[in-house]
This record gives C-alpha cells, sequence and structure tokens, in this order.
C-alpha cells in the first residue's frame, strides 16, 4: 500500500518505520525542513534502548509531494492540521482512506471541510515516541490503536486497513464508539502531557507521585461532567486505570509526553485542544471546569515565559 504519513515528527516517523518494515511504500510528510532534510540524506535514526538503527526512508514537504496514496495517515498537530490539508490538496481529491490518529479534539471537523466523511476514519494510540533532533527519532515501549470508520457502512476497506496496521504490528483493534475513544485519549494526554510538562517530568515519575490520583481527578472528573453535558461517553475511572496502566518503564514510563517535548523545544503546544477545549466546551455549556481552565493558563504561561510564539 502506498501510504504517506502527514506530521512525520517522533510519532508519525515511528509508524512509518513499523509500516514501511512490513513492506509498505511509505513518504515522512513534515514541515520542518531540517527533519526532512536529514531523512532525505542520511535515513531515518532510530534509538532503542541505547542501541541506533539507521532506516533509509522517502521524506518530503508537503507542498513537495507529487505521489497519489491509497492511505494518509494524519499526526500533524491540532492546530497545524488545516494547513496540511491545504498543502496535501491534490492528494486528497484522489479520494484516499485518511486515519487521524493525531492528539487532541475537534480534528475530525477540520477534516470534514476537506475530504467526505465517508473517507475518514478516526483513532486513538497510546504508542510514543519521542522527537531527538533531526531526522532522529527514540523509541520506548509498545502501544495500541483503537479505530472506527466515520460512516461505516460506506467505509469497504475497513478490513484491509486493519490487516495493514497488524501487519506492521501496531496491534489495531475496532473501536465501538470512536468520539468515546478521542475523548478517552484526550483525558489520559490532559492529565500526562500537561502535568509532565509543568512539573518537568516522565509518565514514571509523575506516578511516583504520593498524589497523582488526587491530581488525576481534578482533570478528569470535569472531563466527564463536559462529556455529559455534550451526550459524550466518559469514564473517569476507566481513564484513571488507563493512566495508571503507562506508568511501567516497558510501557511508557520512560516517557516524556510530546507536550513536554514541544515546550523544551519551545514550540507551540496543543493545550487548547486539549484541557483547553474541556474548559471552553465546558463554559458554553454551562459546566464549569475550573481545573482544566486553569492548566490551560499555566501552559500558556510557561510558553510566554519561554518566548514561544502563538499557535
Amino acid at each position: 500500500m502506498k501510504i504517506a504519513i502527514a506530521g512525520a515528527g517522533a510519532m508519525g516517523s515511528r509508524f512509518g518505520v513499523k509500516l514501511q518494515n512490513a513492506g509498505n511504500e511509505v513518504t515522512l510528510i513534515d514541515n520542518w525542513a531540517d527533519h526532512v532534510q536529514a531523512i532525505q540524506q542520511n535515513g531515518l535514526t532510530i534509538t532503542q534502548n541505547g542501541h541506533d538503527t539507521v532506516v533509509p526512508m522517502t521524506a518530503a514537504a508537503p507542498q513537495d509531494v507529487t505521489t497519489h496514496f491509497d492511505l494518509i495517515i494524519l499526526f500533524t498537530k491540532a492546530m497545524q492540521m488545516d494547513q496540511m490539508l491545504q498543502d496535501l490538496s491534490a492528494q486528497l481529491r484522489q479520494h484516499p482512506m485518511i486515519l487521524v490518529l493525531a492528539n487532541g479534539i475537534g480534528n475530525v471537523e477540520t477534516i470534514e471541510r476537506y475530504v467526505p466523511q465517508e473517507n475518514i476514519v478516526a483513532g486513538t494510540t497510546v504508542w510514543s515516541s519521542s522527537l531527538t533532533g533531526p531526522g532522529h527519532i527514540t523509541i520506548t515501549g509498545t502501544g495500541s490503536i483503537a479505530l472506527q470508520a466515520m460512516v461505516p457502512d460506506q467505509f469497504p476497506d475497513f478490513k484491509r486497513l486493519l490487516t495493514t496496521l497488524n501487519d506492521a504490528g501496531l496491534h489495531a483493534s475496532p473501536a465501538d464508539d470512536v468520539l468515546a475513544a478521542i475523548w478517552k485519549k484526550a483525558g489520559l494526554n490532559s492529565v500526562l502531557n500537561t502535568y509532565c510538562t509543568l512539573f518537568d517530568c516522565n509518565i514514571a515519575q509523575f506516578g511516583a507521585l504520593p498524589n497523582w490520583r488526587a491530581l488525576t481527578a481534578a482533570v478528569l472528573n470535569e472531563f466527564q461532567a463536559v462529556a455529559s453535558a455534550a451526550n459524550v461517553h466518559f469514564d473517569a475511572q476507566a481513564d484513571t486505570e488507563l493512566i495508571a496502566a503507562q506508568f511501567a518503564p516497558d510501557v511508557n514510563g520512560d516517557h516524556y509526553p510530546s507536550m513536554h517535548q514541544d515546550m523544551a523545544h519551545r514550540r507551540p503546544t496543543e493545550i487548547d485542544f486539549l484541557n483547553g477545549y474541556v474548559a471552553r466546551l465546558g463554559q458554553a455549556l454551562h459546566v464549569p471546569a475550573p481545573t482544566n481552565a486553569l492548566l490551560t493558563q499555566l501552559i500558556h504561561s510557561q510558553e510566554a515565559l519561554r518566548g514561544i510564539p502563538t499557535a
């Protein structure tokens, strides 16, 4: 299968390698020129357990892509999604399958402005990866994917998509309620990404805090109240258990979440599409979410102190 990874940072690059190793023709697409150039010239360097492997891969900036694809996997950050879709408009007109695995809530609504709903599959993943530098990622742990076609009875290639992902060892399975799955992942990210960034720690270190459950409950109880008002299924206890499962070193304990990485590299974070989204939706639905609103402002304050431009 011809596959594009649109947003080929840490996570996109890890998926790209696994899909290429399974025999697919993969193109990594990203706007970071140094990253693209490094992969083009030297291949993608992957660090795992202290050992480096270099994998030759095709990489390109969005405006330089001419290939038509069977599948486009979107890992583009939520605030950059609209521009990426505009840049790939020629490819989208060929009606490829679109799988969005990017973090945050609201991505599907953005994609639907460019792609027929029946071509879209939405999913979540707990795979992890870190961007060490241009053309270089560090990977830890394992993961899985839950996904669902937005219009299941009009998406005949779902079984083929599952097979492609699972042949690459990505542990994909159907989701019965993709919106609930997206909120579940957003809840996890709104705890781990946000607190690990504020505390400058990895996931295991957050899990070792004596009050991690109280900190988690402050976020997820508001998630549950807002989700209920929005008629979205959300289970704060189940999300807490999912978060706890990430603490082990052989899962994601040694990982620094993407928001931590963005802050460290002075890149805008996705806070407005995680805690910030819930705070805004809560305000619109007259459901208070003060913890999520405060955490959003704390992250934005860190961005301002570091001179990070507004996304």
